[in-house]
């Protein structure tokens, strides 16, 4: 049995309350598409009948009308030939065709009728299908957007990746050591040693006195 069971169901239907309800929306969704598509083939099958059955209609007419001519001219022929009995007979036949013809003319407003309500049906229909392809569409990609943010969030969650991110934060930690102590052996290596200093105080003062012995000479020669 199928998703709906006239065409006034799937013309009528809440498309995204049928989703809603359904246990596997995607599967839903695919069965109500097929549906529809078998109950557009069935329609457009029965409108190519009707417009068959009305082209049938319009040829047995217009032959019907040619006939009623016919026996029309024939009972005016006999009439003028003084045979009242043929024309009479002409005129009985005539009769019967244009009773016949009647009843043709009332079967082809129906199937012109019947047209009409098809294509109505078959428009219905196509923007139904429409309407449902595009929320299959939306359907996938919510779908597919939910498929990959789970996938994310479990890779994110595992074990390994915890344990990736603790062993980039120890060696993040270890170059920091390191970055450390090469400044520290950087301003060992810029700093004076005390036998330094005291060389230098040694050098400053023997050059000191010499420059007062200088200046002294200088002066006893004046």
């Amino acid at each position: 049995m199928g998703v709906f069971s006239r065409f006034a169901d799937i013309v009528n239907s809440n498309i995204s309350s049928l989703l809603d309800k359904a246990e596997d929306p995607e599967k839903m969704i695919r069965l109500i598409i097929q549906e529809m598509e078998d109950t557009l083939v069935e329609v457009r099958t029965n409108s190519a009948r009707a417009l068959a059955d009305k082209k049938d209609l319009v040829r047995k007419i217009e032959s019907m009308e040619d006939q009623i001519l016919d026996w029309q001219q024939k009972a005016t022929l006999a009439i003028t030939k003084q045979r009242e009995d043929l024309a009479r007979a002409a005129l009985i036949e005539k009769q019967k065709l244009q009773d016949m013809m009647k009843g043709l003319q009332t079967e082809r407003v129906l199937v012109e009728d019947t047209i009409e309500k098809l294509g109505g049906e078959v428009g219905k229909l196509e923007s139904k299908i429409l309407e449902t392809r595009g929320k299959q569409q939306a359907l996938a990609i919510r779908n597919q957007t939910a498929t990959s943010r789970r996938d994310v969030q479990k890779h994110l969650h595992t074990s390994r990746t915890h344990e990736a991110m603790a062993k980039f934060e120890q060696y993040s930690r270890k170059v920091d050591e390191l970055e450390a102590e090469a400044d520290v052996y950087a301003k060992s290596g810029n700093a004076k040693s005390l036998d330094q200093e005291f060389a230098e105080l040694q050098a400053q003062d023997e050059i000191e006195q010499e420059l007062d012995k200088l200046k002294q000479q200088l002066k006893d020669k004046e």
